[in-house]
């Protein structure tokens, strides 16, 4: 499946993360071996290929990390970010100085293997439950520093997000309820902290501790790790007073009969935690 994919990050966002990519690659000293074996003025045409089928995902970061290296490259970009793949497809075509080339291939590849392995298992969860009302989500389980381009992939392969981080959104977890003393003393406590745009999320265990946090007007519920047939219950009692969020171990095989009992959403820390890379090469012709 296809899916409109967001438009590239702003370069705002974006430059600090390739950036630190590039320098972690080349180093005090640049490239050695290129150094060593490219004279100066070579020129080439490479193709950026799939190797296995796929979601595309990473192309801002891909073309951003060619274009701080040299931006004088000509970089055609055949295939869309949220596009399918095959094997042997050409993603986008290089032409330009050689050296240039070589220097940005690894940071480039990275970038887009990770960022559209991401994609593409979000692309399967999201398919197992198109019969369905709920949406899949992704989490704050995130690669450190690289959580803008990986909830940006992970909207490429037709999921959504849940919060970006701890300031976006209020969500009261288990910790927190024991360290406040209640689930009415938290509720309570954030909506007199909360601005109006700020939503409220609860996580609860039980139907006991959904009973108890209904009354005081959450705007969504996290159930966390319930089975099918509880989250049926669950979402009866809700009845349209919040959004409903299942959560806790979902998996390609569990979705589907979880995404059935009516729940809103389903956020999974797998799509960014555990993704497969996406095996994409570079062939110069």
């Amino acid at each position: 499946m296809t899916h409109i994919a967001p438009p590239p990050l702003p370069a705002i966002v974006l430059d600090p993360i390739v950036r630190l990519a590039l320098s972690e690659d080349l180093g005090r000293a640049g490239d050695l071996t290129t150094d060593a074996t490219i004279t100066p003025g070579t020129e080439l045409t490479a193709h950026i290929r799939a190797r296995k089928n796929g979601v595309l995902a990473g192309m801002d970061a891909a073309s951003h990390a060619l274009h701080l290296v040299d931006p004088k490259v000509d970089f055609d970009v055949q295939i869309q970010d949220g596009q399918q793949l095959a094997p042997g497809a050409t993603i986008a075509v290089m032409q330009g100085d050689a050296r240039s080339i070589l220097i940005a291939e690894r940071t480039m590849l990275n970038f887009l293997g990770r960022l559209s392995g991401i994609a593409t298992l979000t692309a399967e969860f999201a398919e197992k439950i198109t019969h369905t009302k709920a949406k899949v989500v992704c989490t704050r389980k995130t690669t450190p520093g690289h959580r803008a381009v990986e909830k940006r992939a992970v909207r490429c392969g037709g999921g959504t997000s849940h919060r970006y981080g701890l300031d976006d959104a209020i969500l009261i977890k288990d910790n927190h309820i024991a360290a406040c003393g209640s689930i009415a003393d938290a509720l309570q406590r954030a909506h007199a902290y909360a601005g109006h745009l700020r939503m409220i999320e609860i996580e609860v265990d039980t139907l006991d501790q959904l009973a108890e946090a209904l009354p005081h007007k959450p705007h969504a519920v996290l159930l966390d790790n319930m089975a099918p047939e509880t989250l049926r219950e669950a979402v009866a009692m809700i009845d349209g007073q919040c959004l409903a969020e299942a959560s806790g171990g979902i998996t390609l095989e569990t979705i589907a009969a979880k995404a059935e009992t009516g729940v809103d959403y389903l956020s999974v820390g797998a799509l960014t935690h555990s993704a497969i890379n996406l095996d994409v090469g570079l062939d110069i012709l």
